[in-house]
């Protein structure tokens, strides 16, 4: 019997795991990357003596698989892809591959912002718990890798839209859904909607014995959850009304009710994750750890020892009186908003980069009242000085992360905060949003 034949398009983190897992289970595979594959991912590869192609894509080598597994980074109007969907040949994603090979339950968190964040806690509290746990998807180490070597019972998984495009089969045990936001509208025909539709894809397939837990104060969700059928329990969770079940603020405390165990309450002043987003993210979690039956000790202690991850309004260094803050993660505008809300006063603002269609109109009030100067770090800078101009009295160009911290440190006085929160995607000037925070980390500890 002739063997099936895999090809995986993209050979990052979950290409590549993707690849090994597919070999393991017996198909013939083939890797191929529109661009360079980086040198780990290479030598991985020719390690497993799994044949690949870089810098092209042969029809002849793809459009003969039984199957091909996409990175979520490619966009379904690359040539390639319509060439498949024309010859009727299945597009999936690594995560809907590796659930087929496992047994384990999922932990599914999706959401235009604080996905890692919430990912990253969840773990914290499940791996805290002696819950013998993988973690994945968007984050860490692709799941179809961990499927192939590991044997974990529960796996936390950060989910974007673009995984979620190409899952159909794929059920998540516990759904988290933080946010609906406008971001990466560019790959969604720039209509809300079509986004907001790929998101509520995380309850697919789910039954009455899953969970799914949303934000009951975010209003896109609201209006989402009107067009689709729920069969999940559901739990909600609100910082601006009282909920029966599931999670809410009162006199600045966490209430925390799923009825299957005595409530938990934590104070927001103990939480390790500040601002207002956080507060989100950590109810989120902590309705996740309820529903798994945790200890309201084990939860409370681990909420209140987390490390945030880097690139996440994550402190620097005070020089002078002034606290730098590395947000390069914030990718879109909503990012930037959690980031500018959740800072004090007096803020010296680094943003820019490639511009996703952004809709800044969202910021104006915060940038009005907090922000004294705007940094720009980007090729191209002319839609934020137009958004702006009329909101700052300084806006300046730089084309560098060395030189935008410079720029800051001479607009800054003492009390400032200098905030890189971009608002953009980092290809114009940098590999990726690590690298752009990890330039101007690097360019504040030279100051």
């Amino acid at each position: 019997m002739e063997r099936k034949r895999i090809v995986i398009l993209g050979a990052g983190e979950s290409g590549v795991g993707a690849a090994k897992l597919a070999q393991k289970h017996g198909f013939d595979v083939f890797v191929s990357d529109f661009g360079a594959i980086v040198d780990r991912y290479k030598s991985a590869l020719q390690e497993l003596k799994i044949s690949f192609e870089e810098k092209q894509h042969t029809n002849e080598l793809i459009l003969n698989a039984t199957e091909v597994i996409k990175s979520p980074g490619i966009p379904t109007t690359a040539p390639i892809v319509k060439a498949l969907v024309k010859n009727n040949i299945p597009v999936i994603s690594e995560i809907e591959f590796a659930k087929r090979y496992t047994t384990a339950k999922t932990i599914c968190i999706t959401g235009s912002n604080g996905k890692s964040t919430t990912t990253m806690l969840t773990y914290h509290i499940l791996q805290n718990a002696g819950v013998n746990v993988g973690l994945g998807g968007n984050i860490g180490q692709s799941f179809a890798a961990q499927v192939s070597d590991a044997e974990y019972d529960w796996y936390v998984l950060e989910i974007s839209s673009f995984m979620l495009d190409d899952m159909y089969d794929f059920k998540a045990d516990i759904a988290v859904l933080l946010n609906i936001t406008p971001d990466h509208l560019d790959r969604y025909d720039y209509k809300l909607e079509k986004y907001a539709a790929s998101k509520m894809r995380i309850v697919q397939n789910q039954t009455d014995k899953d969970f799914f837990i949303y934000c009951a104060d975010d209003e896109e969700t609201l209006r989402s959850l009107e067009k689709t059928k729920i069969n999940a329990k559901q739990y909600p969770f609100s910082i601006r009304k009282k909920v029966a079940e599931g999670a809410y603020l009162e006199d600045q405390t966490i209430h925390i009710n799923t009825h299957l165990k005595q409530p938990f309450t934590m104070s927001i002043s103990e939480l390790a994750l500040q601002g207002k987003h956080n507060i989100y993210n950590s109810m989120a979690s902590g309705i996740v750890a309820k529903v798994l039956e945790l200890r309201n000790e084990t939860i409370r202690e681990s909420m209140g020892n987390f490390k945030n991850i880097e690139h996440r309004l994550e402190f620097v260094a005070k020089i002078s009186d002034v606290t730098y803050i590395n947000d390069s993660k914030a990718t879109n505008v909503n990012s930037t908003w959690y980031a500018l809300e959740s800072v004090g006063p007096d803020v010296v603002l680094i943003m820019g980069g490639v511009d996703k269609g952004n809709d800044y109109s969202m910021l104006k009030d915060l940038v009005r009242s907090k922000v004294s100067a705007i940094v720009c770090m980007g090729k191209d800078n002319k839609r934020i000085h137009e958004a702006f101009e009329d909101d700052v009295d300084i806006i300046v160009n730089t084309f560098s992360a060395a030189e935008a911290v410079q720029v800051a440190y001479h607009l800054a006085k003492k009390g400032n905060t200098v905030l890189l929160s971009p608002a953009c995607a980092s290809f114009d000037l940098f590999k990726n949003y690590e690298d752009r925070g990890n330039q101007f980390k690097a360019a504040v500890k030279e100051l």
